[in-house]
């Protein structure tokens, strides 16, 4: 019998080290929050996959779910990532809307994370701040075509 449990734990341990990387990265920049009400709805409602501050659960390290909830955090923070607003993000501009017709957060996560669902007035507020907020400090934008217009510049002043 003891055999079998030491077999069974280095299979088990196996598995948890083939789970991946679940670390976070850096926080390199937040936006500059019109106000801490907004930031914190935010943290509570977005920041666990839209942010590089996710608190990875015990069950995140299981091997059936590792893959599935780290792919689906990654692709959160592809299309908008809190921690990372020095870099373009793709979706900023649908948050507010998001957020106001209940897309996000989604109902499975708010099944795992019941202290995430906003009530309608919580909802409002924090899409008001985050047009407030996206206003006054959007991401920078990530199209090639400033820095192409910067060396057609230069060839422009070259006809002295």
């Amino acid at each position: 019998m003891r055999v079998f449990f030491l077999a069974l734990l280095a299979v088990l341990s196996a598995l948890a080290a083939s789970c991946g990387n679940l670390d976070n990265p850096p926080v390199t920049r937040e936006p500059a929050w019109d106000s801490e009400r907004t930031r914190a709805l935010a943290v509570r409602a977005c920041f666990e996959c839209h942010s590089n501050e996710t608190h990875w659960e015990w069950y995140a390290y299981l091997p059936v779910v590792s893959a599935n909830l780290a792919s689906g955090v990654f692709e959160a923070r592809s299309k908008l990532n809190f921690s990372e607003w020095d870099r373009p993000q793709k979706e900023h501009d649908d948050a507010a809307e998001k957020v106001v017709d209940r897309e996000m957060p989604p109902g499975d996560f708010l099944f795992a994370h019941p202290d995430a669902d906003l009530s309608d007035a919580e909802r409002r507020e924090l899409a008001d701040g985050f047009a407030r907020t996206f206003a006054a400090d959007p991401p920078p934008d990530g199209d090639d075509e400033d820095n192409d217009d910067e060396d057609n510049d230069d060839e422009d002043n070259d006809d002295d």
